[in-house]
């Protein structure tokens, strides 16, 4: 494994970090994702990724457990809040009742006292940003959070959070989280410009695609029993957009070039988005441990310019890289 800062931070996070978005609570038992997470550890993944809604909170409390006797300072914990943990109008979106109600829900379901990495999950167009930005200020000089970030953000977004951030004294963002893989590239038109220049790490989500680069699905083939395409509980709704066979028929192009590198074709997915400088690390999920032991296999693997291009020759004409197309629900959920 190796360490990269996040962002203008002087933390450390492990270049490839365990995410439990629709594994914990949900599609994996307690006892599995303990193993998982074990597993993380013993292949020296440092960084762990959750969120107050997976699993509608339950994602939360399985970390916990599964951290419980772990020494706090051997890793980094990130969780965030946004979308909505119930049913009332106050249960969601970034207001200060909101954000100090959660991060205390959060607190407890972690079995921690402090969060390394505190994240606005999305933009939300309801709340005065001045207001979100002064309750995450708050966190930080309360101990309750080291860092703060933002996922999904657009570049005009985060910089005018950065203005207000600068104009009035606050700890900045250190890190953005967005989906990015081979097929999905939206923030190097304008996100990573502006996070270079201002210091904000990238810590990916989705660096597989759902799945589809991992080879698993193929053209004209149901995709195989069990997998995420065919469980709606993990996913499926999401990766229905690569799920054609045009898409599919490229993305196996990739095998022979994966062949050649020495890498399984999830390997050179997860090792593609870490040749970008801007991004501080990677986040993988798992349902069994033995498939965290193969995707750190891409940690501080360097990819040639001529793999590099002919990834793109393969399937960058069918790569999305509109920086439109990422975008926060508004009104809000």
């Amino acid at each position: 494994m190796e360490y990269r800062r996040l962002g203008r931070s002087g933390m450390y996070v492990s270049e490839i970090s365990y995410g439990n978005w629709i594994t914990h609570g949900s599609q994996v038992a307690a006892e599995e994702a303990i193993k998982c997470v074990r597993a993380a550890f013993d292949a020296g993944i440092t960084t762990f990724d959750t969120a107050d809604v997976y699993a509608g909170t339950k994602a939360e409390s399985v970390l916990g457990k599964a951290l419980k006797g772990v020494r706090r300072e051997s890793y980094e914990l990130f969780t965030k809040v946004y979308w909505p943990t119930g049913p009332g109008k106050n249960d969601r979106g970034l207001s200060r009742k909101h954000i100090m109600e959660s991060v205390h829900a959060s607190l407890k379901r972690l079995q921690t006292d402090h969060i390394d990495l505190y994240q606005a999950h999305r933009f939300d167009y309801e709340t005065p940003l001045d207001e979100t930005l002064r309750a995450f200020d708050d966190l930080i000089r309360q101990g309750k959070v080291n860092y703060i970030g933002f996922s999904q953000w657009r570049a005009s977004e985060i910089q005018s959070a950065l203005t207000i951030q600068k104009e009035l004294g606050f700890d900045r963002f250190v890190s953005s989280q967005p989906q990015y893989s081979m097929l999905w590239r939206v923030i190097e038109a304008e996100v990573v410009p502006l996070s270079e220049r201002e210091g904000i790490g990238q810590i990916v989500w989705s660096p597989v695609a759902q799945g589809v680069l991992s080879g698993k699905y193929l053209p004209g083939k149901k995709p195989p029993v069990g997998s995420r395409a065919t469980d709606k509980k993990s996913g499926a709704a999401m990766i229905s957009r690569w799920m054609n066979d045009d898409i599919l028929r490229e993305v196996a192009k990739l095998e022979p070039i994966a062949s050649d590198c020495g890498l399984t074709m999830a390997q050179l997915a997860v090792a593609w988005v870490l040749q970008n400088k801007n991004v501080s690390s990677a986040i993988i999920g798992a349902s069994k441990a033995k498939q965290v032991k193969e995707n750190v296999k891409a940690a501080g693997v360097k990819l040639s310019a001529d793999v590099m291009r002919a990834i793109d020759d393969a399937i960058g004409s069918i790569a999305e890289r509109d920086p439109a197309k990422d975008v926060s629900p508004n009104p809000r959920p």
